[in-house]
């Protein structure tokens, strides 16, 4: 599997609307830490901004913040950055942002999302990981809960604990995602 720096790496990211890690994502975070694990961590507010915060906290320094083209939003300890170029700089939608999202998925080896049941960023970046064969734990904020997903049908099991009027929502926006 692809990693930077050698070692194996970890892509934690979440909804804009979880702006605060409870205390089970913590200590979640803390056994990636322990590992020696290298985060990979994007730039937006929200479960990215609060991922930062606590890695800073604990003085983590194996961490690399992927922005897109123009600026950093936000990179609180100054670690080293990725610079994504997107096809069209000119947008400043999902498209562009979730260019990032979609490297951090090929190049990690495991993901950690953070997920309020609702974004589909962030299920986007699920449904990627799964799909590329990389073990992803989900936590799903609505629940509480931490599940583990390693295949389609581990997938389709989390899909069942999420409201299904924002399911069809986000396919419906989306159409690709769950397909």
């Amino acid at each position: 599997m692809n990693s930077m720096k050698g070692g194996s790496t970890v892509f934690i990211a979440g909804s804009r609307r979880l702006s605060r890690l409870s205390n089970d994502v913590k200590r979640r975070i803390d056994g990636i830490l322990e590992k020696g694990l290298t985060v990979y961590v994007g730039d937006a507010n929200g479960a990215d901004k609060a991922v930062q915060e606590y890695l800073s906290s604990r003085h983590y320094g194996k961490v690399t913040v992927f922005c897109m083209q123009g600026k950093c939003r936000n990179n609180l300890a100054g670690w080293p950055t990725r610079i994504i170029k997107a096809s069209d700089s000119s947008r400043r939608d999902f498209a562009f942002y979730s260019t990032k999202d979609r490297v951090m998925v090929e190049e990690a080896d495991y993901g950690l999302m953070l997920w309020d049941g609702k974004s589909r960023g962030t299920l986007r970046s699920i449904v990627d990981l799964v799909r590329g064969r990389k073990p992803v734990v989900v936590y799903l904020a609505t629940e509480k809960s931490f599940s583990t997903l390693r295949d389609e049908g581990d997938l389709a099991t989390l899909l069942t604990q999420v409201n299904p009027e924002v399911l069809q929502r986000i396919s419906a926006n989306y159409s690709p995602l769950l397909y």
